[in-house]
């Protein structure tokens, strides 16, 4: 019988580990102040809080008459040059899903905004959780290129916080475990 409760345990537990891997983050570009040249908002120390993963989704919201946000290479990001983006967006609520892994660059293609710091790097990891499984969903991220991060500097400031994904799934292994391990 203990056999029986212990192997319930450990499929609760790998049942659990599934559900929470499976939740994706939605992340607002520059949180609440948005995509905007307003304020100074240091977008790079932004991206450098964030721990960007496949699944995620990433939003631009920002005055569709005043901007815009153009996904571009690492090069043209460098020199902030908006002749030939990979992508254009311009509704001032883009919403666009990670779908593989390594630099993602974004800038507002207005003339001096990208000068002026209205620029992003979506850099996601390798060591991403939901990494081995590919997505059903198709976006602006699913095609293009992206630059190795051996030739992008990294972010100045990397946050040591744990993701909340593992957080949450301590707190659902801990749940489901405890009704079980009374009965020992």
């Amino acid at each position: 019988m203990a056999l029986v409760e212990r192997a319930m345990v450990l499929s609760i537990v790998l049942v659990a580990m599934h559900i929470s891997f499976s939740y994706a983050a939605v992340y607002k570009v520059g949180d609440s102040a948005g995509w905007t040249t307003l304020g100074n908002i240091d977008y790079k120390k932004w991206a450098a809080t964030k721990n960007f993963q496949l699944g995620d989704t990433i939003i631009f919201e920002y005055s569709a008459k005043f901007h815009n946000v153009m996904r571009v290479t690492h090069t043209m990001y460098k020199s902030c040059n908006a002749s030939s983006p990979i992508a254009t967006f311009t509704t001032g609520n883009d919403t666009i899903k990670i779908t593989n892994h390594g630099h993602h660059f974004f800038f507002c293609g207005v003339p001096g905004h990208c000068q002026a710091g209205q620029k992003v790097d979506i850099n996601v990891l390798k060591v991403s959780p939901v990494a081995s499984s590919p997505s059903p969903y198709s976006s602006a991220l699913a095609s293009p290129p992206t630059v190795p991060a051996s030739n992008v500097p990294a972010p100045s400031s990397p946050s040591n916080a744990p993701p909340l994904k593992f957080i949450a799934l301590k707190m659902i292994m801990g749940f489901w475990a405890i009704p079980f391990l009374v009965h020992f």
